[in-house]
This record gives structure tokens, C-alpha cells and sequence, in this order.
């Protein structure tokens, strides 16, 4: 099984949601929590592919980070 973790955090200033795993890569944002999960798990399978990873078994799990901090 592959299990990812994905990181979610909001950003006060930008009045954003984002999703973030450097495994996979992936990184998202939207305005709503519901929707960047539904954007996260739409996007993980294309993004497992287009980066060869193995594509059995894949899990999320989602852990909400206490701030965004992009760089």
C-alpha cells in the first residue's frame, strides 16, 4: 500500500487552503477545504502516473499543518 500524507494548511493573509506532499509532488490551493480535498484526490492518481510511482493500493491521509508557509 502506498500511503501518502497530505498536508493542509490555511493561509490568513491569502484566505487560502493548501494541500502539499513532495512524495507525490503535489501542491494545491483553493479557497474552500472541501474543495481542494476533492481537487487533491483528482489530482493525486495523474500526478502518481506522470511521476512513475507505484499505482496499487494508493491512501490519504490528510494532516492539518497549524500555518501555510510557501517559499
Amino acid at each position: 500500500m502506498n500511503e501518502f500524507i497530505v498536508a493542509l494548511s490555511f493561509d490568513d493573509e491569502a484566505s487560502k487552503w493548501y494541500a502539499q506532499n513532495d512524495e507525490i509532488p503535489i501542491l494545491l490551493e483553493d479557497f474552500s477545504l472541501d474543495s481542494l480535498i476533492k481537487r487533491v484526490k483528482q489530482a493525486v492518481p495523474e500526478m502518481i502516473e506522470i511521476n512513475n510511482l507505484p499505482k496499487t493500493d494508493i491512501y490519504l491521509a490528510f494532516k492539518m499543518e497549524p500555518q501555510a508557509v510557501l517559499i
